[in-house]
């Protein structure tokens, strides 16, 4: 019976799609073209997690009514390292950023960091990465990223020359990462590296503040992990975390729920600093200006352009820009030592800007 119904909903549907379907000289395209469409559109229609990103100033949902908001960017490897060393250091000058942040949103680097930050685990992360700047080559094979094959390069190579970060540059990036073998990295992000840099191997979404961030490999679609959508689709922050770090050509892409996700930064507003638009006041951190190396993808980052547009919704922003060498890897575990030191050093600047901005 089961397998009656299902077939009796799929020709259903089949056929509500072939009536929207074009006629023409491609018509038989154009069908299964409407066909995909209309059952991806039933795939995802109550998930939850797709978020477009609005082209003018948009007071987001999630933001409505709060005070302080905290956005972490992407940087790889060395970026998790300088966020260890910069939150460590506003720590020791009585900063606890979480306890004065009410949502954080993630992306990549800036998503492990959040996760681990607002569940309680990040003096432990801290920790683990000073340990690993002084033996890198550990770290090195919980991510071995040293070799490559030519359908990982494909991806890789697509996200390098990428020139916008409209929906179909997206699609392509995200289709390329889902056929790149990336079994000689380990496929997903593998469980220990989850639980090093998060903390967490629990299957839940344990805190309702933190956000990550993802694109929809298949779709394009831009999403947004929260705690209400991760428990509608079974979406541990482990794997919210894995998502928004999934480099096309280097690991992942990641499942959630029905969606493979791939890194949160494949994306033209690729911190995602929309989603706090209309709270009272948001810190955001990124790597780069976006378009000032050290890049790991050709999409353009136009922080600067985001960041006004929150600040048209009546936000205040105060944007802290990391500016590591523009020469090095982001990817190069040998950076996590230096980053730490710069990170932390870099928190007695900003400290005192950050108790005015939030007092």
């Amino acid at each position: 019976m089961l397998r009656r119904d299902l077939l009796k909903s799929t020709v259903a549907s089949v056929a509500g799609a072939l009536a929207l379907a074009p006629a023409g000289g491609a018509e038989g395209s154009s069908e299964l073209e409407a066909i995909a469409a209309e059952l991806t559109k039933e795939l995802y229609a109550s998930d939850g997690l797709a978020l477009p990103i609005p082209s003018t100033p948009t007071v987001s949902d999630l933001a409505k009514g709060r005070d302080r908001t905290l956005v972490l960017g992407a940087g790889g490897e060395y970026y998790l390292g300088w966020y260890c060393g910069f939150f460590h250091g506003l720590y020791d000058h009585g900063l606890d950023m979480n306890a004065m942040s009410e949502m954080v949103v993630g992306t990549s680097a800036g998503s492990y960091m959040g996760s681990s930050l607002t569940s309680g685990h990040f003096l432990r992360l801290r920790s683990e990465f000073k340990f690993f700047g002084h033996f890198p080559s550990l770290f090195a094979k919980l991510t071995p990223l040293s070799s490559s094959n030519p359908s990982q390069q494909r991806a890789m190579k697509l996200s390098a020359a990428a020139k916008d970060g409209e929906i179909s540059t997206r699609q392509t990036i995200g289709r390329a990462a889902l056929a790149a073998d990336n079994r000689v990295n380990g496929g997903a992000v593998s469980p220990r590296l989850i639980w090093m840099l998060t903390g967490d191997s629990r299957t839940d979404w344990p805190v309702a503040k933190i956000y990550t961030s993802a694109v929809d490999c298949y779709t394009g679609e831009r999403l947004i992990v929260s705690q209400v959508a991760a428990r509608k689709n079974g979406i541990s922050l482990a794997r919210g975390a894995a998502a928004s770090s999934s480099l096309p050509g280097v690991i992942g892409p990641t499942l959630l729920g029905q969606r493979y996700g791939m890194d949160g930064g494949i994306c033209s507003n690729a911190a995602h600093v929309d989603v706090v638009a209309g709270s009272k006041r948001a810190i955001v951190i990124t790597i780069t200006d976006g378009l000032t190396p050290p890049l790991y993808t050709g999409v353009p980052h136009r922080h600067a352009d985001n960041i006004r547009q929150v600040e048209a919704t009546g936000t205040k922003v105060l944007w802290i820009i990391a500016n590591p060498p523009t020469d090095i890897s982001l990817l190069d575990p040998r950076q996590i030592q230096p980053a730490l030191h710069s990170g932390y050093e870099r928190a007695k600047t900003e400290a005192p800007k950050i108790k005015a901005f939030w007092a």
